[in-house]
């Protein structure tokens, strides 16, 4: 069953939460993140990606970037911009976009059920992209960011959950984006317990958003405990810091594909080629969004079309079968675009839905892109059927939103 721990956590304090707030690390690039520091000498990018505080050619994984974050860090601390709860405590983490919010427990997750598969995984990570995380967990000592986890619903934990935001928050902002921010600590030992108690009924959480950060995490934890002759299992390194959401206020967007050519085809050609699978229909020049699963939008050429994958091009009875992401991969991308490796093929990128299918017009009427692709957003359903299944999701096929603002809250390993 689940853990969840209550711990000391460290946070901004609330005149400068709002200064110190950022998005996650992976959200912008280095130039987006210079920019949005401008005249923020306490934005948490400081500290979750310090590359920005050196020159542009500067190695990006030098020791020097690691110990330039935790500085950043113990600087706010030591003047007085960040402090550590003197209790263990739990908080709520509220987001509100477009009217829909979810509240988030945030607590700290056991390194014992990440290799335990307790808390289950529906992507791959990659090897450099874990290694710079657990860089910053090992010189900081702390976990810098949470991560975004999902369980089934728990209306036992959603009641008391409800009476803790009717109270007054102890952050409460709108970000320069317009998704609002509100956070609560529970001090109270009794609604602690409750909280505890009723999470430790919960079979298995699942990562939404975070892979790398979690895996991360885990790995560190363990680390220190193969290092610790007197280990005993209640040190704070067995624990990392995530915000735990019910699935059911959770959505997942659109994640499409835009690509630089047709690998040698005509744009006529290609219609033709996918005419084999699809039911292709033009659409004209407004923007086409898919209706439904096995429903594409693509744009080529000046053009949206609709394309229906036809039946016995996918398996609804398979956990990855059933994807869009796979029938792309499977009809289109390999066979027509030679594209085998989504992970390390450079004429794809991805776009996540955030951003509008605006976007993906934008990429290829820039000349930059020849074709995109528009996808039907997967369901909370299918990811925790995958993540069950012990199957793992094609990359980049999840795009949650919003996504965890970074500095409201740090939990230590010592």
């Amino acid at each position: 069953m689940a853990i969840l721990k209550a711990f000391k956590g460290i946070r901004p304090t609330p005149d400068q939460v709002e200064k110190v707030a950022s998005k996650p690390y992976d959200v912008l690039n280095e130039k987006e993140a210079r920019a949005e520091c401008v005249n923020n000498p306490v934005s948490f990018y400081h500290v979750i990606k310090p590359e920005i505080d050196f020159p542009d050619e500067f190695d990006h994984y030098s020791p020097e970037i690691y110990k330039k974050g935790k500085a950043n860090f113990d600087q706010l601390f030591n003047s007085g911009i960040f402090f550590q709860d003197t209790k263990e405590c739990l908080y709520i983490y509220q987001q509100t976009m477009n009217g829909r919010k979810q509240n988030g427990i945030v607590g700290s997750a056991s390194v014992d059920d990440y290799f335990n598969n307790v808390i289950k995984k529906h992507e791959l990570t990659r090897p450099d992209k874990e290694e710079d995380r657990k860089n910053h967990v090992r010189v900081s000592s702390l976990n810098y960011e949470p991560v975004f986890f999902a369980y089934p619903k728990v209306p036992a934990l959603d009641s008391i959950v409800d009476k803790v935001v009717a109270g007054k928050p102890e952050y409460n902002f709108v970000a320069d984006d317009g998704i609002g921010h509100a956070f609560w600590v529970i001090k109270e030992d009794d609604v602690i317990k409750n909280i505890i108690s009723e999470f430790s009924k919960i079979k298995s959480t699942y990562v939404a958003d975070g892979h790398h950060r979690t895996a991360a995490a885990a790995l560190v934890g363990k680390e220190r405990k193969e290092a610790n002759a007197k280990h005993t299992g209640n040190e704070e390194y067995n624990f990392f810091l995530a915000v735990h959401f019910p699935d059911d206020q959770l959505a997942i967007m659109d994640y499409n594909r835009v690509v630089k050519d047709l690998n040698g085809h005509s744009d006529d050609q290609f219609i033709i080629a996918l005419q084999v699978n699809f039911d292709v229909q033009e659409m004209g020049s407004a923007i086409y969004k898919p209706s439904a699963l096995h429903n594409f939008g693509m744009f080529l050429g000046g053009k949206w079309y609709s394309l229906t994958a036809k039946t016995g091009t996918y398996n609804d009875s398979d956990p990855i079968g059933v994807l869009d992401v796979t029938i792309l991969s499977e009809r289109i991308l390999e066979p027509l675009l030679n594209i085998k490796d989504l992970r390390t093929d450079k004429r794809i990128e991805f776009v996540g839905g955030l951003r509008g299918l605006g976007e993906l017009e934008k990429r290829v009427n820039s000349g930059e892109m020849k074709v995109a692709f528009a996808l039907f957003p997967v369901t909370m359903k299918q990811l925790i059927d995958i993540a069950d299944s012990g199957k793992i999701m094609p990359p980049k096929t999840t795009w949650f939103e919003p996504k965890l603002r970074s500095g409201l809250i740090l939990h230590s390993l010592d």
